[in-house]
């Protein structure tokens, strides 16, 4: 049944190769020191209603990177998710959900470099959460935060961490070698100004689908054991969902690969040292499609683990704090 769905997702981060050793060492000092950094704050705002968030939200984040959408010039984008989930769950939380998921990605499904790792996290995890946290506020407090102003805010917020994304791996590549300045950054900033509507319309579709079916997560209100329930349950299913649409992701490549294919250093892309779940495809399946959703699925499951456990220890490591 699955054979007539041969899409597939692509690759989406930074591959080894792409970066100098020095800047690629220098962005993973940086991401570990913000990475320490959230899980500090993070520790002081765990609540009941958090970590059930936290970990649907991861699931359905790395579902939904899953699903590549094509814009002109044969090319996709996929979804970043890290201004949707700053408007949910704040910053820091934000911060963890996206290092997770990254990480999963790269370690798991050889998405992104073992050595680009932290320049991944860097781009995706702190510079796309930060953009998004401070961009939405701005917009919130400039428009009295009437509801327009939620929307609209919302929508540029997710743009822009996606712009100012693609601007800080340009300059990564930049002071790798690998692509001049003078070219990088208009190429990588001008396809992912494309991505970047994407990504806020579809923060706003999912925006607007809490908005009409839990209000409680935007508003930020206390929840029962009952309403956590149905999170977990409706969290999981519509990951599941994602997961299972992965097949249908565009085959197009993604922007910062069709910028290297454009401007001549995609051959400086470095295979992956070992291989788990390469390429969201589930080794030893013979029909793709169904592998990669089965390799979505297990993905779902790994990044919902990985974020529910962290957030249990760090929880749990402030009550004894207390004591």
């Amino acid at each position: 049944m699955f054979a007539s769905l041969p899409l597939s997702p692509q690759p989406m981060h930074i591959p080894d190769g792409f970066l100098s050793t020095i800047v690629s060492v220098a962005f993973w000092v940086i991401a570990v020191v913000f990475i320490i950094a959230a899980l500090r704050n993070v520790r002081n705002e765990l609540g009941d209603r958090q970590i059930p968030l936290m970990g649907v939200l991861a699931a359905a984040i790395f579902a939904g990177q899953m699903l590549n959408f094509s814009i002109s010039g044969g090319t996709s984008g996929h979804l970043l998710g890290a201004a949707l989930a700053t408007i949910l769950v704040g910053p820091w939380q934000a911060m963890i959900i996206l290092t997770a998921v990254v990480s999963v990605q790269a370690l798991i499904f050889q998405d992104g470099g073992i050595l680009a790792l932290g320049a991944n996290i860097f781009n995706m995890a702190v510079v796309g959460v930060f953009v998004a946290n401070g961009v939405y506020y701005a917009i919130q407090r400039l428009l009295s935060g009437n509801q327009k102003a939620f929307w609209l805010s919302g929508f540029i917020a997710a743009w822009a961490s996606i712009v100012v994304a693609s601007f800080s791996c340009a300059l990564q590549l930049a002071l790798s070698g690998t692509s001049p300045a003078a070219i990088a950054v208009p190429a990588m900033v001008g396809v992912h100004a494309l991505i970047g509507i994407g990504e806020g319309l579809i923060t706003v579709a999912a925006l607007a689908f809490l908005y009409a079916t839990r209000r409680d997560l935007i508003s930020g209100g206390a929840s029962s054991s009952q309403s956590a329930r149905s999170l977990w349950i409706g969290g999981m299913v519509i990951a599941a969902i994602l997961a299972i649409l992965s097949p249908l992701a565009s085959a197009h490549p993604d922007g910062l690969e069709w910028v290297a294919e454009q401007h001549g250093f995609i051959e400086r892309a470095q295979e992956a040292l070992y291989s788990i779940i390469p390429d969201y495809v589930m080794p030893g399946v013979p029909d793709e499609a169904l592998a990669t959703i089965l390799a979505g699925l297990v993905g779902v499951m790994i990044v919902l683990f990985v974020v529910v456990g962290i957030a249990f220890l760090e929880k749990r490591g402030a009550q004894t704090e207390k004591v």
